[in-house]
């Protein structure tokens, strides 16, 4: 029986992702160096562990490059690429139709505290939310498993009593290794990318069939 839905946040509940990637690939773009999705990938649901867009580029350029100017800049073009934020098709739906039949709710993110909750209380939703952990919360985050362990841990049940929704390859990575069934959700980033061993993949949370679940 499924007793509770893990969400991943970033990409999934808001599109956060695809702003970020249009934003950097603009900076890349004005010091003439092309930034494939593919690599920008790497730190799609992690860390920038793997892949640092700002070490990268100064690996690329041959120089040191200011970071706190890009990191101003990245951010300014980001906001103007993801104007108005707003929840995904079938997130709200999703979550009241949850709450409806008693089934616990939880996110389970790589980012931080302060973007996860910030984001979640200016839509309105933080409050459906049993648990949220975050980077802050675990030693690693995606794709290791311990964010995920973590929520169940918090939420009282059996890995086979959950369902994660993820957006990333490394979030399914994550998900699997805790031994949760995983629901993929790609978005425009992701949607590329290879993903192995899903319960299930959807464009959007409002193809949920409730009653199917």
């Amino acid at each position: 029986m499924v007793k509770a839905f893990i969400f991943d946040f970033d990409g999934l509940i808001v599109d956060t992702e695809t702003p970020w990637y249009y934003a950097f690939r603009d900076i890349y773009e004005e010091h003439g160096v092309e930034l494939g999705l593919e690599l920008w990938s790497k730190n799609v649901g992690t860390s920038f562990e793997e892949f640092h867009p700002f070490l990268y580029l100064e690996q690329a350029l041959q120089k040191k490059i200011d970071h706190d100017h890009i990191k101003l800049i990245s951010e300014q073009k980001y906001e103007v690429y993801l104007g108005q934020a707003a929840i995904l098709p079938g997130v709200y739906e999703l979550l009241q139709s949850a709450r409806e039949k008693g089934i616990q709710l939880a996110v389970a993110s790589s980012s931080t505290r302060d973007w996860v909750h910030g984001y979640l209380q200016k839509l309105g939703i933080f409050d459906y939310f049993t648990v949220v952990h975050t980077s802050e919360d675990v030693k690693r985050v995606k794709p290791d498993p311990e964010l995920y362990l973590l929520a169940l841990q918090s939420l009282g049940i059996e890995a086979s009593e959950a369902i994660v929704f993820e957006d990333s390859p490394n979030g399914l990575k994550a998900a699997n290794a805790a031994g949760i069934r995983c629901i993929i959700v790609p978005n425009e980033v992701t949607r590329g990318l290879e993903f192995a061993m899903h319960e299930l993949r959807l464009s959007s949370l409002a193809e949920i069939d409730m009653e199917a679940l």
